[in-house]
């Protein structure tokens, strides 16, 4: 798909068909985000793949924003493998796994695959159910799968700002 169209077009699909998603299919999106640039490419990222009926059984204790979701991919980042600014101490890596969870979100997007990014998770519900260890954070959860027939955009998500607001040049 041409970019522009990509991104013109992506949505988040709230509504899904049953059954998971092939493991091919699965691979090319991870691939996009095995591509993303992250700083110093030291790739922090650690990406939880969960595509069985347990695993988003698990899920759904930790979240009320599944969606009914058949798949979904949990984006987090080793704190420990993130390059650090000199200048403050800010790591990269949270930043990095978001840019990551960017670029899966749009090749999923373009694999014909519907994609919700979801913030509304516990954390530590998520950590313990899925054995996350020490140091590594999720981040996004990205509940995913083919949508159904009446899937559609919420009326808002093709409203935007003026440029201008949201937008400076040189100084603000």
């Amino acid at each position: 798909m041409e970019f522009t169209n990509l991104i013109e077009e992506r949505y988040s699909v709230r509504s899904f068909k049953p059954g998971h998603l092939p493991r091919e299919v699965l691979e090319r999106i991870l691939r996009a985000g095995h591509l993303a640039p992250t700083g110093c490419n030291y790739q922090p990222q650690r990406i939880l793949v969960l595509n069985t009926d347990e695993s988003m059984e698990k899920l759904r204790a930790c979240t009320k924003c599944h969606f009914g979701a058949p798949t979904a991919l949990l984006v987090c980042h080793n704190t420990a493998e993130s390059w650090v600014r000199k200048y403050d101490g800010a790591l990269s890596s949270p930043v990095d796994a978001v840019i990551v969870a960017t670029h899966m979100m749009l090749a999923a997007h373009d694999a014909g695959v519907g994609c919700c990014w979801v913030m509304h998770f516990d954390p530590a519900a998520v950590r313990e159910a899925f054995g996350i260890p020490a140091g590594v954070e999720p981040a996004a959860l990205l509940v995913m799968g083919y949508p159904a027939e009446d899937a559609r955009p919420l009326p808002l998500h093709f409203k935007t700002r003026p440029l201008e607001e949201t937008v400076v040049y040189d100084h603000f």
